[in-house]
């Protein structure tokens, strides 16, 4: 009987808004995709698993989806509205998870939801915003197929590790970006586009930092998790993902510090430079100053001065205000102020 209706099964099913997939796996091989409606009576048969993928999924879905697992009304609210923190909680024998995913969009981290139903012989996948698309994870996954046999335990480890990995290439642009920064400030001062840059990448960090941090949390409880014990073989797997989640969080803070770094020395070069045109200024008013001081005392117009009666006195403080100019600018040279 099963083998017949698997084999009505086989034909594609027909695309439908928000539903990624729905497929039944069983000995970790992909046995069928199925419609919705049918996927709580797979997932009921012994050594079948259930993993529905779904995009931004309507609400008259998500309540097909529900009433075939029996998953809770609060969850299903949570799954529909992409404004939930990262976390794990427990609606009877389910097990819902939320993490936070991250990719490069228009130049800014954008930031996006996906939500984890996850129960004995099934698994729904729900994602919202930015996120990359779980057909990789799908394809790695069936070509596994023993590491698939672990069931719904293995496919929530994968899920949770993708999500984890692609943090790796948000940091690698923003490193990209902030090293471009910091070879542009020993060249001149910041610029004021790249100090909004500066403070926006210093905004999303945090912000990725706030979505990453917790996963560490949701990993250690669901390796503890009494409604769906995992597979202790699989264990190990959850760890790994935390150690992931702890190298990604000291990127995120040397990356805050690198950018804090170029936003002092910014700040140090536009000071210097400053200093540099103040003292040039400071310099050419003194040696100006010689000339403007001698032309103010003999432009009081006195009628007895002895200079005016003299033949030379003019070529003298000619001469005289010359050579001072000239000792002035030799002194502020040496200086390093001209």
């Amino acid at each position: 009987m099963e083998n017949v209706q698997s084999s009505k099964q086989l034909a594609p099913i027909a695309a439908e808004p928000g539903l990624v997939n729905s497929v039944v796996y069983r000995a970790g091989r992909k046995l069928v995709n199925i419609p919705v409606e049918d996927a709580g009576e797979w997932a009921r048969r012994p050594g079948h698993v259930v993993w529905i993928g779904l995009y931004e999924p309507k609400h008259d879905l998500l309540l097909r989806v529900q009433k075939q697992f029996n998953l809770h009304p609060l969850a299903i609210e949570d799954a529909e509205c992409a404004h939930q923190h990262p976390k794990v909680e427990e609606y009877g024998d389910t097990l819902f998870v939320v993490a936070r995913t991250a990719q490069m969009v228009d130049g800014r981290i954008g930031f996006g939801e996906t939500h984890l139903f996850v129960g004995r012989g099934y698994i729904v996948s729900v994602r919202h915003g930015a996120s990359r698309s779980y057909v990789s994870v799908r394809e790695r996954c069936e070509a596994a197929p023993e590491a698939l046999g672990h069931g719904e335990d293995y496919i929530l480890y994968a899920i949770l590790d993708f999500i984890v990995d692609n943090y790796a290439p948000v940091l690698e642009a923003v490193i990209d970006e902030v090293e471009g920064i910091e070879d542009r400030v020993l060249v001149k001062s910041l610029s004021s586009d790249d100090i909004n840059r500066l403070y926006l990448l210093r905004r999303d960090l945090l912000r990725l930092r706030n979505a990453a941090g917790p996963l560490v949390e949701v990993c250690r409880r669901l390796e503890h998790s009494n409604v769906l014990p995992i597979d202790p073989v699989m264990r190990p797997h959850f760890r790994d993902v935390t150690d992931h989640i702890r190298r990604v969080q000291s990127e995120i803070d040397t990356l805050r510090e690198m950018l804090a770094f170029a936003f002092e020395a910014g700040l140090m070069v536009g000071q210097t430079q400053q200093t540099v045109i103040a003292r040039m200024l400071a310099a050419w008013a003194a040696i100006l100053a010689v000339p403007t001081a001698v032309a103010g005392i003999y432009g009081m117009n006195f009628k007895h001065m002895p200079e005016l009666d003299w033949e030379y006195g003019y070529y003298l403080i000619i001469c005289l205000i010359a050579l001072v100019c000239l000792g002035l600018f030799w002194w502020f040279r040496r200086l390093e102020w001209l």
